[in-house]
């Protein structure tokens, strides 16, 4: 039968993990432990039996055999006073098991906006649930601890000190990544699809887990912040209000004051007309924002159809702006200089693709 066996599991198997060869050993090793529990005590029985066969070893026999019922006696007294400890927790946790489904329905619902809950946000209703079930779980745990079998005997009691000491010692920075991951996830910063800036990180929102954020930025690679990066950095969404007011883009230029603010404004909104993923709407702004010993600040602020677009829009943007400027004799010089140029610093028309190069 176990060559039969052990041929069946073999060619299930050799295609792939299977739980039933895990299961057959498992079973294995539990069979061979109990043959040899029930070969001891036959051992046993018939020590006591050959013993007690002569009458010089019998009073030994019998010592043994009274042992042996004693130790018996003793095991089934002790499942009779832990059964209903046992029953207990059992209730307990099917109790526990009820509340959890439970909780599960209703955070379900308040997910897929069937049900309102006061101060539940959609956003927040799937960590909020994960609380809630850990603390049900916990509860249940502490009101079931007490009558499991064992559980007051000192034994089990230095294990449990043991085993919170050393959590309590490990697990420091992880509670850290946690409290800073409920910091994020209730402030609703982000969620799975938002284009955000996480410090020197700009990239999609595609994964919120336990400990971390993962962004995927537009050269493909996927970085991980833990939770306790986010919370230190400032988190710049792109995407929060892009469908109300549109998604902006910013960008700076210097100009000096022998170039008049109005030309600037013009060249720069004609720059914005012909970049690309452009929305019209709202219109393209400038703003000056500073009035410099050598050169006036302008801000160019374009509206993008997708803020994922960001970088490749901004690319555009600058394009744009260094062909307007080349176009009208306008050169983007702001340098503290000692003298004016003679001559204007900027790029004719004629040598835009520079030796070599073709193209439009």
């Amino acid at each position: 039968m176990q060559r039969i066996l052990e041929a069946h599991l073999l060619s299930r198997t050799s295609r792939g993990f299977d739980w039933t060869g895990t299961a057959y050993h498992l079973a294995r090793q539990l069979v061979q432990l109990l043959a040899l529990c029930l070969f001891t005590l036959l051992l046993y029985l018939w020590l006591i039996f050959v013993l007690e066969r002569f009458p010089a070893s019998q009073p030994m026999g019998s010592r043994l055999g009274a042992f042996l019922l004693g130790m018996l006696n003793r095991i089934a007294l002790a499942c009779v006073e832990a059964l209903p400890g046992i029953i207990t927790a059992i209730v307990i946790f099917l109790i526990t098991r009820a509340v959890h489904a439970m909780v599960n329905n209703i955070f379900a619902a308040a997910v897929r906006g069937r049900l309102d809950l006061p101060g539940l946000h959609q956003e927040t209703a799937g960590a909020t649930r994960r609380v809630v079930v850990l603390l049900v779980w916990a509860l249940g745990f502490v009101f079931a601890y007490p009558y499991l079998p064992g559980s007051q005997s000192d034994v089990f009691k230095g294990l449990s000190v043991l085993f919170g000491f050393m959590i309590t010692l490990g697990s420091a920075g992880i509670v850290n990544q946690l409290m800073s991951g409920m910091v994020v996830i209730y402030s609703r910063a982000l969620k799975r699809g938002d284009f955000v800036a996480l410090g020197e990180n700009t990239g999609t929102v595609v994964s919120i887990d336990t400990l971390s954020v993962k962004l995927v930025n537009v050269r493909n690679e996927e970085i991980t912040i833990p939770y306790a990066l986010v919370v230190a950095s400032p988190i710049v969404n792109y995407s929060r209000h892009a469908g109300d007011r549109g998604a902006l883009v910013a960008t700076t230029v210097t100009i000096g004051y022998d170039t008049p603010w109005r030309q600037v404004h013009a060249m720069l909104l004609a720059a914005a007309s012909r970049m690309k993923h452009v929305a019209m709407t709202p219109a393209p702004f400038v703003v000056q924002r500073a009035l410099s010993d050598y050169y006036v600040e302008y801000e160019l602020m374009v509206a993008i159809a997708d803020p994922t677009l960001r970088p490749l829009a901004l690319s555009s943007l600058h394009a744009e702006i260094q062909d307007e400027f080349n176009r009208n004799g306008v050169q983007i010089m702001s340098l503290h200089f000692m003298a004016q140029p003679e001559e204007p610093v900027l790029v004719k028309p004629g040598q835009w693709q520079g030796s070599g190069y073709g193209g439009t």
